[in-house]
């Protein structure tokens, strides 16, 4: 699945309707943001059962608050509706593929029974 844009008014169908999606928050004046943007997209190629949104934060400014967003880029990562991963900053690809393999195998009912 190729990557979609995330806004105001698809982001609540977007975490109910996937198992698992990535958000990459960025914008366009952002250098690291414009750096991360092609292997985000290519990451995202490899895996069809993703949902890899990208939320531009200078057009979805009231979004981009909701999800307290302080710096960009920021990776965050969804399973089942719960946040399981959030990080500032570029991440590489071969670290953005660990990542999604190991959210995947992530057993959900554990990290329920952690959180408490």
């Amino acid at each position: 699945m190729a990557t979609f844009e995330l806004t105001q008014d698809n982001h609540h169908q977007t975490l109910e309707n996937n198992e698992i999606v990535i958000i990459d928050f960025w914008a366009p004046w952002c250098g690291p943001c414009q750096a991360f943007g092609p292997t985000f997209e290519k990451v995202s190629e490899k895996y069809s059962d993703v949902a890899f949104a990208k939320c531009n934060t200078q057009d979805e400014q009231e979004l981009a608050g909701a999800f307290r967003i302080r710096s960009i880029p920021t990776v965050m990562v969804f399973k089942q509706g719960s946040l399981v991963f959030n990080q500032s900053g570029m991440l590489p690809e071969a670290a953005l593929t660990e990542l999604v393999e190991k959210i995947q195998e992530l057993d959900m009912e554990a990290v329920k029974k952690q959180a408490g």
